[in-house]
C-alpha cells in the first residue's frame, strides 16, 4: 500500500522518506482509528458467520472476504507501522518479519484493490443480472470462480514477487517498511505489471463501473417505476457507493500520479503528493468495516445500543421483575 511501486531508484526515500506530518500525529491518528475499524470487523465477521442467512446470502462472500484480507493490513501492517513511529525501529528487526510487512502492505493491499472492483461488478450482476446466479453452474462461472481466482493469482504473484525472487535488499530496521521495495518491484516488467494491472486499471474500472451502477439505477427507476425492487436493492447499491466513495477518490489520483510519470513527469514534482497518498489510502481499510455495516441495519441497532449502554453506564438488558 504505502510500497506500492518503485522507480527502480532509491532517491525517493533517501531525500524524503516519509510525508512532513510529524510521527506522533500520525501514531494517533492510525491508532485511534485502527482500533475501532478492528472492532467493527470482527462484529461484522461474526455476524455474517453466525447467521446462516448471511453466511449464504451471495451479497455477503465479497464483502466477508475483504474483510478478512483487511485484517493483515489492520493488524500487522498496521501494527508494525505504529511500531516504528513509536519506538523508531521494527520490533523484531528480522529479515523475515520485514518480508512479511511488505506481504501484508503490497499483497493484501492489491488484494483489496481488486475485490473492491470485483464488488463493484458483481452488484450489477445481483442488482440487474440476478438470473445469471440463479443456478448451480451460474452461480460458479459468476460468482465463486472470480473470487477463487482473484485470491490466488494475487496470493501466487506475490508470494513468488516478495518471498521467492532473489535481490539484494539490505533492511533498515529504523525505517518505514523497512527501507526497501519487494524484490518483484526490482523487476522492470513485473513493476509495471503490478502497477498498470493491479491498481490503475482496477481503480479506473472501478470508477467506471460504481458511476455505471448509480447512472442504470437512476434510469431504470424512472423508466420502470419499480420503487419496491429498488428498496430491496438500495442497500447494497449504498453500501457499494460509500465504499467507492472512500476508494476512489484516494487511490485514482495516486495510479493518475504515476500514468504521469510514465509520461515524462519527473519523480521530485510528484514525491510528496504520493508519499502523503500512500499514507491516507490507510483510510480505505480503516473506512471499510463502517461503510460495509448500511448492508446489515440490524447488527448496525445492536451496535448502537451496546455503544449508548457503555456510553450511559446503563445496563444493556432491562432488569427482570421477579413477579413476572
Amino acid at each position: 500500500m504505502s510500497n506500492i511501486t518503485s522507480s527502480n531508484s532509491t532517491d525517493d526515500w533517501d531525500i524524503s522518506p516519509e510525508i512532513s506530518l510529524p510521527r506522533s500525529i500520525r501514531f494517533w491518528l492510525i491508532l485511534l482509528f485502527d482500533v475501532p475499524s478492528l472492532l467493527c470487523s470482527f462484529c461484522l465477521l461474526f455476524h455474517i458467520l453466525n447467521d446462516r442467512t448471511q453466511r449464504h446470502a451471495l451479497y455477503t462472500h465479497t464483502i466477508l472476504v475483504l474483510l478478512i484480507a483487511n485484517l493483515p493490513i489492520q493488524l500487522l501492517d498496521a501494527g508494525l507501522y505504529l511500531s516504528v513511529l513509536h519506538n523508531g525501529v521494527v520490533q523484531p528487526s528480522e529479515p523475515i518479519v520485514c518480508l512479511f510487512w511488505m506481504f501484508a502492505d503490497n499483497g493484501f493491499y492489491a488484494l483489496g484493490i481488486n475485490l473492491l472492483t470485483w464488488l463493484a461488478i458483481e452488484r450489477h450482476i445481483l442488482i440487474f443480472h440476478d438470473r445469471w446466479v440463479a443456478n448451480r453452474r451460474g452461480r460458479f462461472l459468476f460468482h465463486y470462480f472470480p473470487l477463487f481466482f482473484i485470491i490466488t493469482y494475487i496470493f501466487l504473484f506475490y508470494i513468488i514477487g516478495i518471498f521467492i525472487l532473489p535481490c539484494d535488499n539490505v533492511y533498515n530496521y529504523s525505517a518505514l517498511y523497512c527501507g526497501v521495495y519487494p524484490c518483484l518491484e526490482w523487476n522492470d516488467f513485473l513493476n509495471t505489471w503490478e502497477t498498470v494491472v493491479h491498481y490503475c486499471v482496477p481503480v479506473i474500472l472501478e470508477s467506471i463501473v460504481s458511476t455505471g451502477l448509480l447512472v442504470r439505477v437512476q434510469w431504470q427507476k424512472r423508466r420502470l417505476r419499480q420503487s419496491i425492487q429498488w428498496r430491496k436493492q438500495r442497500r447494497m447499491i449504498i453500501q457499494l457507493l460509500l465504499i467507492s466513495g472512500i476508494n476512489i477518490p484516494l487511490n485514482l489520483p495516486l495510479y493518475i500520479i504515476y500514468i504521469a510519470q510514465y509520461c515524462g513527469l519527473h519523480w521530485d514534482i510528484s514525491l510528496q503528493p504520493k508519499l502523503w497518498f500512500y499514507f491516507l489510502s490507510y483510510s480505505v481499510i480503516l473506512f471499510f468495516p463502517f461503510a460495509s455495516l448500511c448492508q446489515f441495519p440490524a447488527l448496525r441497532k445492536q451496535m448502537r445500543k451496546k455503544f449508548c449502554c457503555i456510553i450511559d453506564r446503563s445496563p444493556c438488558h432491562p432488569p427482570i421483575n421477579p413477579q413476572q
